[in-house]
């Protein structure tokens, strides 16, 4: 044995040992700043509003006044023959031991209904401050005291309870929806692979992505101060373990097709790793670049969870392009039991689906793509269907207290609002700021409160039911009226929302198609193809878009969709949807660079990459599917519309239609590089075929 060949085996043992010891230095240095993530998420509502609106502006101030931000809750008695003398002793008694317990703004003062059967009692303190644990503390222990029976109902409501309510269901997004995520992922794997080993490999390597991840989003947040919230550490977990698992799919299919022409795994895996290295690093680097789109969103939540999904999809890439195949190496052929592919053997022949439907699309390619665009147009129409933005009281699955209490107010003092309109105005002009709230028309009545930093806090109740048309219509006006002063509160914040939303679609939409647009040239270099994908991932966003609204309000009862389903569903399904564009036309590349002729290309890139997408397509489908299961309707509307537009893409828009319309045009869907051009005679060489080891069939 030659000097040469010794030292190319010294390589091959030491670079997986060396790659392995530094992956395990880098989560012990991740390890103290992964546990700190928890301490830096935060759900306040100015973590989720515009950065610029009024109502954000508010929820700061309040934050500085004296006492900090304010907890305001309403405790509502309610019987439906009407309160008893009895009733209304239990409720002062009640009202009055919370009163001795805590710190609160004032005495509370009972308002009845004019039927008779409900009394409200406003209840505020500003002693939790800014502490959400301290906030949940406060409204469990009002709860505890505020109760009824023999036919007395008394529900806690209000801004703060809602708040508590909501901040429940985002704390499930820890663990529950990681130990849901790792469950399904690690179901498909195993019906993908029937190995009782390999599965484990890349489910525990996603799982390692993660934990860097939240190491690496809390260094982001302690240097840039990035926002943390429950929704942008689920979404960036679902991510990790979509992503990750997709680019781990593509690499042991190409893993796996290698082994059985070389005979080292080393060998094999580099082999591998040039293959569909390109692909992978393509297809991650269009997910980064389009959710760092939403950077340029005014929304706080949006833009946020840009740089967090951002980090899920890099430390994923990471871990599948380094860790990954370390792992593969050193196990071995023998982690693919016992469906070991033996170096020299070929794949058992048999026709797949995908076999089948790219000899559909190649025989009536022009029928195919018709009847999928008509399809896709037919589903788009459902968005004429999607019910109205969903109000505060309608945003959660399961309704809790909060919300019946909503409920029970609206119904029983339909003339007035019980949700106050927070007024923050320079204290030098206080005076005249009330006086103009209370000459407004909208306006039932305005107190001053309190007073600090050159701020003064004004509550006004409005005449109409809160986000109603009439009360919207008081914000406005009060904010055209009161130059100078902020408008906030939960109806301001609702208004804010759905405004920015509108906004943030607008300019981010276009800077998302551009960014992913130029990278697809880039990769492919032509115009036609990207053009083909990117147009091909905005119709399945309409076809998924209008599934929903075919659903969310007949079938699901939904009252409403959130403001940025459309923005974020967009952003989501373009990037992650470019991804099975770029597996599929990157291979259809090869095989032209390759001599194939076009039809041969497209159709062997739909037999060796079709398996690996619909088994990616589905991992992921599963995964963001995992937040139907939340408790909140804008969650699981998220999760159901990029659920069903990644099965679509997969399906449908990839198997079908890109193979189609790459048949149909030939040389010229690569247009206006060099592989649009016809070569010379007698050049080109038709690849054999090649049978699909992975995946569907």
């Amino acid at each position: 044995m030659g000097p040469g060949n010794t030292t190319t085996r010294t390589r091959r043992r030491a670079v997986p040992w060396a790659l392995l010891g530094l992956w395990v230095a880098l989560l012990a240095f991740v390890a103290p700043f992964a546990s700190k993530l928890a301490d830096v998420q935060h759900d306040r509502a100015v973590d989720y509003l515009p950065a610029s609106a009024d109502s954000t502006q508010v929820a700061k101030i309040q934050e500085q006044l004296p006492g900090g931000e304010t907890t305001e809750l309403v405790l509502v008695y309610h019987r439906d023959g009407g309160l008893t003398p009895a009733d209304r002793t239990t409720a002062a008694q009640q009202v009055d031991q919370i009163t001795a317990a805590n710190r609160l703004t004032g005495t509370p003062q009972g308002v009845p209904s004019q039927d008779g059967t409900t009394l409200m009692y406003p209840v505020a303190s500003t002693e939790p401050g800014i502490d959400e644990e301290l906030r949940d503390e406060f409204v469990n222990d009002v709860r505890d005291v505020a109760h009824g029976g023999e036919g007395l109902s008394v529900e806690v409501g209000g801004p703060g309870a809602l708040a508590t309510d909501a901040a429940e269901v985002y704390n499930s997004l820890g663990g529950p929806l990681l130990y849901t995520t790792v469950g399904v992922v690690a179901i498909l794997l195993i019906l993908i692979y029937r190995s009782p080993l390999l599965w484990l490999v890349p489910l525990a390597v996603a799982g390692v992505a993660n934990y860097l991840s939240m190491g690496v989003a809390y260094g982001l947040h302690s240097a840039f101060d990035t926002t943390i919230s429950g929704q942008s550490t689920g979404i960036m977990t679902i991510l990790v373990f979509g992503a990750g698992t997709d680019y781990a799919l593509l690499l042991i299919a190409r893993y796996r097709e290698e082994l059985r022409r070389i005979e080292r795994p080393y060998d094999a895996m580099v082999t591998a790793l040039r293959g569909c290295g390109p692909a992978v690093l393509a297809s991650s680097g269009t997910v980064a670049a389009g959710l760092l789109c939403l950077l340029a969103a005014d929304l706080n939540s949006s833009r946020g969870m840009g740089p967090m999904g951002t980090v899920g999809v890099l430390c994923a890439l990471v871990a599948m392009l380094t860790l990954l195949p370390v792992l593969l190496v050193l196990l071995g052929r023998r982690v693919f039991w016992p469906l070991v592919p033996a170096f020299g053997s070929r794949p058992k022949e048999r026709r797949s689906l995908f076999t089948a439907m790219g000899s559909s699309a190649g025989r009536r390619p022009l029928a195919v793509l018709a009847g999928g665009v008509v399809l896709l147009g037919a589903l788009a129409m459902g968005v004429l269907n999607l019910p109205g933005t969903v109000k505060q009281e309608d945003s959660f699955v399961d309704k809790p207290d909060s919300v019946v209490a909503m409920q029970t107010l609206a119904a029983a003092y339909p003339a007035r609002s019980t949700q106050p309109i927070a007024v923050i105005t320079p204290t030098g002009r206080a005076d005249e700021t009330l006086a103009a709230v209370r000459d407004n028309q909208g306006v039932a009545s305005a107190e001053r409160g309190r007073s600090g930093d050159g701020w003064t806090e004004i509550s006004v109740i409005a005449k109409a039911a809160p986000q109603s048309a009439g009360e919207t219509a008081t914000i406005k006006s009060l904010r055209s009226e009161l130059k100078g002063s902020y408008l906030g509160g939960p109806s301001a914040e609702q208004l804010d929302l759905k405004e920015t939303n509108s906004r943030d679609t607008k300019i981010v939409v276009p800077i998302v198609l551009a960014s992913v647009l130029l990278i697809l040239i880039v990769l492919l270099r032509s115009l036609v193809a990207p053009l083909l994908l990117v147009v091909a991932v905005v119709a399945v966003w309409g076809a998924a878009l209008g599934i929903g609204g075919l659903v969310f309000g007949p079938v699901f009862g939904f009252e409403g969709t959130d403001p940025g389903l459309g923005l974020l569903s967009f952003v989501f399904l373009v990037a992650l949807g470019v991804d099975y564009g770029i597996f599929l036309m990157h291979r259809m590349r090869e095989e032209s660079l390759s001599g194939a002729d076009p039809v041969a290309a497209a159709l062997t890139a739909l037999r060796t990459t079709g398996g690996v997408i619909a088994s990616a397509g589905l991992v992921l489908a599963a995964t963001f599917a995992v937040l139907t299961n939340m408790g909140l309707v804008q969650l699981v509307e998220l999760g159901f519309v990029i659920a069903v537009g990644v099965l679509l893409d997969t399906f449908l828009v990839r198997t079908y239609l890109v193979t189609s319309a790459s048949v149909a045009l030939g040389r010229k869907v690569w247009w206006p590089g060099a592989l649009s051009k016809e070569p010379a005679a007698g050049s080109r060489e038709l690849p054999e075929p090649v049978t699909e080891t992975v995946g569907m069939r």
